[in-house]
């Protein structure tokens, strides 16, 4: 039977962070299954899921905690439960003028609906012409069944308008359902 482990994890950004950790996962038989590594503000971030027969899933864990001594924070969750397949997933792009709450306030419109974000991507850039900070996001969206798009579109284009922000929400191709 297999187990996947979650860890997070945060650092000092250098070399050889992502080969540490790999190679603590490969010395045992671990498959790097997914993830999301960044650096942000000179530091290394990250999520991982890693793939592992149960019965190494303690001696996978020791070590993993065990990059502590080069500096890594980590945190390690197990599941054995295999994630529900989200029977709609949906794209959400947005841009405009950066302001603080702009998460905050469509994040809250997505919870209201039942709506969870599978991912997330921001950024802070300047303006081509005007050189004023404009603030990008990207974010894949799982609905569940029985929540209306329609709805979920009209929220969010009110309070795009409410923000001055341009928005696209649409529903991927590719949703199962």
């Amino acid at each position: 039977m297999k187990t996947s482990l979650i860890l997070t994890l945060i650092g000092p950004d250098r070399p050889g962070l992502v080969s540490a950790v790999s190679a603590c996962a490969g010395a045992h038989g671990a498959n790097w299954m997914e993830s999301r590594l960044a650096r942000l503000a000179g530091q290394f971030a990250g999520v991982v899921r890693l793939e592992v027969d149960a019965a190494a899933a303690d001696g996978l864990e020791r070590g993993l905690l065990g990059l502590g001594e080069e500096g890594l924070k980590l945190a390690v969750v197990r599941t054995d439960v295999a994630a529900a397949a989200q029977p709609h997933l949906a794209r959400l792009e947005l841009v405009g003028h950066d302001r603080p709450g702009i998460v905050r306030d469509i994040s809250a419109v997505l919870a209201r609906h039942g709506v969870s974000i599978d991912a997330l991507e921001t950024a802070c850039e300047s303006a081509s012409m005007s050189g004023e900070p404009l603030f990008r996001a990207r974010a894949e969206l799982a609905v569940p069944a029985g929540v209306v798009l329609a709805a979920v579109r009209s929220d969010l284009e009110a309070l795009a308008n409410e923000l001055m922000v341009d928005l696209e929400f649409e529903e991927m191709a590719d949703s199962a359902g």
